[in-house]
């Protein structure tokens, strides 16, 4: 996974949304993969309940989830048009649909596909999540404040990491350094795993000078399978400010064999630590 530095003036790198993609695609398939449920609590739901259209529009979003997981956005979009024919109010089918447009840069479309959904199911917080990332993209912060906060506090949800992490992101686009911090480390607390919610972390303490607390963050991502030349540089960085030359000699070794294409390795070479 790379490229997990923020600039808060430019659109976040690809990497950050394909992290989220995925599990914005897991709960997609949580949704599709079960049938809904029948007018009477008497008795266990199974997929015998399930009618006929709501079948049908299930599989084909399964099968539109499947094609626009490996980048073939055509063909998810048709299957995504049949399983809207078989049942209009599949609200999941929606959600995709706007992911799908935000993948082709129609931001109207997007924005379009994310508010039926949520007229069909106004709790839905998978597509709070994702109608808020495009709102951030759109520098509408305000708006998808609005919507992680009703996502966070949905008791139903259960990517409650991944909405902080992403509106922490998106409070450093907007300036917001104070409001990331409390937001990312949040996510932290549920994921200490996520690379992204880590790399983020660091950087911002990195650019207080806080060194330690940098340290503390990228040394756990760096110390994983999951460093990649942008952390092993901010570690470099990092243990720069705090004199701990062995730990940077032994980043910049890594980085130079590891990545002795990347950037990063380029401007150790050149000594251009505060580039």
């Amino acid at each position: 996974m790379r490229n997990w530095q923020r600039n808060a003036h430019a659109r976040p790198r690809v990497s950050v949304w394909l992290a989220m993609a995925g599990l914005v695609f897991a709960a997609l398939a949580g949704c599709a993969a079960n049938p809904r449920s029948s007018a009477s609590n008497a008795d266990l739901v199974t997929e015998s309940d399930e009618p006929d259209t709501s079948r049908r529009a299930r599989i084909r979003l399964e099968l539109a989830v499947g094609y626009f997981d490996k980048g073939q956005t055509t063909i998810a979009l048709d299957e995504l048009k049949q399983s809207i024919n078989a049942d209009p109010n599949f609200f999941e089918a929606y959600n995709l649909r706007g992911l799908i447009y935000m993948r082709l840069n129609d931001i109207g479309l997007a924005e379009e596909s994310f508010k039926r959904a949520l007229s069909i199911n106004p709790k839905a917080a998978t597509v709070q999540h994702n109608y808020g990332w495009l709102l951030c993209q759109q520098s509408r912060m305000a708006e998808a404040q609005v919507l992680f906060n009703s996502a966070l506090t949905n008791p139903a949800y259960g990517d409650r990491a991944k909405t902080w992490m992403t509106l922490g992101l998106c409070q450093l686009r907007a300036d917001q350094s104070g409001q990331a911090e409390v937001s990312l480390l949040r996510s932290y607390e549920l994921d200490a795993g996520n690379p992204i919610t880590g790399y983020n972390l660091a950087n911002l303490f990195f650019q207080r000078a806080d060194y330690v607390r940098a340290q503390f963050y990228v040394r756990r991502i760096n110390n994983s399978e999951l460093a990649n030349s942008e952390s092993l540089w901010l570690g470099v960085k990092v243990e720069r400010k705090l004199q701990n030359r062995e730990a940077l000699a032994q980043l910049g070794n890594q980085l130079k064999k590891r990545y002795p294409q990347s950037r990063e390795a380029a401007a150790f070479d050149r000594g251009a630590f505060d580039e």
